[in-house]
């Protein structure tokens, strides 16, 4: 049996937040504990982590979120990912020699951040509690400062020092406990807090994205809301309904791999034959996504039953599959949280690579994601960069439920491409093999990675996916790698508990309406909060 972290199940009965900081699943806590609904406590966290973790986050990136309601059929499903402005022209791209969208220092790789009109529609829709109250914590630790985290301190170092990163200059020598202040920040929360949606997009930072972007948006842009409810996207999996957020989110990656691997006989987790099975249905699942996997998508055609029975036919028991035509950090972060109606909420959060593009709006001092690597340059391709379009995201969330209809489990996950890659396997710990979340979430894990140069994160499909090894964590099983090798499958073995395999959360339902949460332990920080 592999060794694990001591690491347990944290368990409550009326309200529960699972995220990567404890700052933020305090605060989460705080607004369950006056009244407020799960979502509240979501926008909560996440405006702290907006603070304390930009280095994974924040108002300049974009949010997806799933929300679960006793009683209704599917989940609530928001999209508010960005659009590129009207200025975006691919052409010119091209022309100066561009063959994919540049990942920093490019101010035509950053749709137009819709984190904020995420919390905007998320609190008009299921909030309880005022505007100002819930980010009133987040507005507190920016104003007043906030030690930081040994990630935090890690890799603003690399940013100290670059225009617009004076808050991590100011701090001096960073490290873990060193207060940083963000006074910007606090101006701008407390803008959103009293002027809403006018108080963002309107004010200090929407004028200073259209004067940094020198054409690529207009204040028309800006005035355009980025956050829809969408239909979400299910099927059947091990006894349950996976539900996630359709094209052009990834998610549907995590439901078809999900449904492959339950229909093959995987074995115990230990053992060689499921870190085999696993690696073979992500693959099947995602080689073709660079190709198929655009805004405008049918996520219901993705997931076929046509399309991915022939995804699992092709898979051998005994080889590892060919595919294909012929580290950087990636930055993100999720949570859970539910509250006493049971009313649960899966939401995550994103720059996209660490401090996104490195870019910083003047004044606010936020950090601009790079989700438009997502974008083709290729002319004529469904998702090809071009104004008002929406990027192919690899932000996934998951929610499952019971035949029911009652909700069984909120997850999610940091971790660019290997984003469903780890889902699965944790559901696949917790569902198929009865794992405990907390067993589930310190077990070892594998993903998939991109051999070629310059990896970013981002482009684990390029070519279809043939030119990529597993990587697999020092404290997995020791089966698994020289049963992979023994398949045909290029293997790097990694350090345990690497935060390179995700910074995950998981609250799990029990029948009797338990509710048992993790936040991942790769996440120096992390915590859960119930009551």
């Amino acid at each position: 049996m592999t060794a694990l972290a001591p690491f347990v199940s944290k368990h409550a009965t009326n309200g529960m937040v699972s995220t990567i900081d404890h700052l933020a699943s305090s605060a989460g806590l705080a607004m369950l504990l006056r009244g407020g609904s799960s979502s509240d406590a979501a926008i909560a966290a996440n405006a702290v982590l907006a603070i304390t973790a930009q280095y994974l986050c924040g108002m300049g990136g974009d949010l997806f979120a799933l929300v679960h309601v006793p009683g209704e059929a599917a989940p609530a499903t928001l999209n508010a990912s960005g659009r590129a402005g009207s200025g975006a022209d691919p052409a010119r791209m091209r022309d100066e020699g561009h063959t994919h969208m540049p990942p920093r220092g490019d101010i035509r790789s950053v749709p137009i951040p819709g984190c904020v009109d995420g919390w905007l529609a998320l609190h008009a829709r299921f909030g309880r509690l005022e505007l100002t109250e819930i980010l009133e914590p987040a507005r507190r630790l920016a104003a007043e400062g906030f030690p930081a985290t040994p990630g935090m301190a890690s890799a603003a170092a690399g940013v100290a020092r670059s225009p617009g990163g004076d808050d991590y200059l100011a701090a001096g020598n960073l490290r873990a406990g060193t207060i940083i202040r963000r006074p910007g920040m606090a101006r701008a929360l407390a803008d959103i807090a009293e002027n809403g949606r006018d108080g963002w997009y309107g004010g200090q930072f929407g004028e200073n994205l259209v004067t940094l972007g020198a054409g690529e948006y207009t204040e028309a842009d800006l005035q355009q809301p980025l956050a829809d409810w969408v239909e979400p996207l299910g099927t059947d999996v091990w006894g349950h309904r996976f539900w996630t957020v359709p094209p052009n989110s990834q998610g549907y990656l995590t439901l078809a791999s999900s449904r492959i691997a339950s229909e093959l006989d995987l074995g115990d987790p230990e053992s060689d034959t499921w870190a085999h099975l696993l690696v073979e249905s992500c693959r099947q699942a995602g080689w073709d996504r660079e190709a198929v996997l655009h805004e405008h998508a049918s996520g219901e055609d993705l997931i076929s039953e046509s399309r991915l029975r022939a995804r699992r036919d092709a898979i051998d028991p005994e080889r590892a599959s060919t595919l294909g035509w012929s580290a950087a950090v990636p930055g993100t972060t999720s949570l859970c949280t539910i509250d006493s109606d049971g009313v649960g909420v899966s939401l995550i959060q994103s720059n996209a690579g660490g401090f996104g593009t490195g870019l910083v709006v003047p004044g606010v001092r936020v950090f601009l994601q790079n989700r438009g690597v997502g974008f083709s340059l290729e002319p004529g391709h469904p998702a090809e960069y071009g104004p008002g379009k929406r990027p192919p995201h690899t932000l996934a969330p998951l929610l499952v439920t019971r035949p029911d209809g009652t909700l069984r489990l909120l997850a999610n996950t940091m971790g660019g491409d290997s984003q469903p890659q780890v889902l699965t396997q944790l559901a696949a710990r917790h569902l198929a093999a009865g794992q405990d979340v907390g067993t589930a979430m310190a077990a070892g894990r594998w993903r998939l990675s991109y051999s070629g140069d310059a990896c970013t994160g981002f482009d684990t499909w390029r070519g279809g996916g043939a030119d990529v090894h597993v990587s697999i964590e020092g404290h997995a099983s020791a089966a698994w790698a020289e049963g992979l090798e023994r398949r045909g499958h290029r293997v790097a073995k990694e350090q345990p508990y690497n935060g390179m395999f995700g910074h995950s959360e998981l609250i799990a339902v029990s029948e009797d309406g338990v509710y048992a949460g993790a936040a991942d332990p790769r996440a120096l920080g992390s915590g859960v909060a119930g009551y």
